[in-house]
């Protein structure tokens, strides 16, 4: 498979990481929107949030718990953050495997509702 984030995950591309654990994998955006721009993957490829199944609920969920325990080390779950899960290409998602990016440390414009 030539998936840069299982390539991540597995540790054969370096990364700078801040989570780990038998499920998932964290490490700081290359190319961050913020001053805290953390990228939250999972170790088992899977697309997108579309090819999710019932057996991923605990996966899902472990997921925004692990977005929650990085703003909290980054310092900035009291001040707010913004979590994102882009979704095929028209959500502009740019590589096919589900990732949750956690933004924050500074205002973020661009409310979405």
């Amino acid at each position: 498979m030539d998936c840069i984030f299982c390539k991540i995950a597995s540790g054969s591309i370096p990364a700078d990481i801040v989570y780990k654990d038998d499920d998932l994998v964290a490490f700081r955006d290359i190319h961050p929107q913020a001053p805290v721009h953390d990228v939250i993957i999972t170790r088992r490829h899977i697309p997108s949030v579309n090819d999710l199944t019932e057996a991923d609920r605990a996966l899902a969920g472990k997921m925004l718990l692990a977005a929650r325990q990085l703003a909290e080390k980054e310092g900035i779950a009291v001040s707010g953050y913004r979590l994102a899960i882009n979704c095929g290409p028209d959500g502009t998602q740019e590589i096919d495997h589900i990732h949750l990016h956690v933004i924050g440390g500074r205002l973020l414009t661009g409310r979405l509702g």
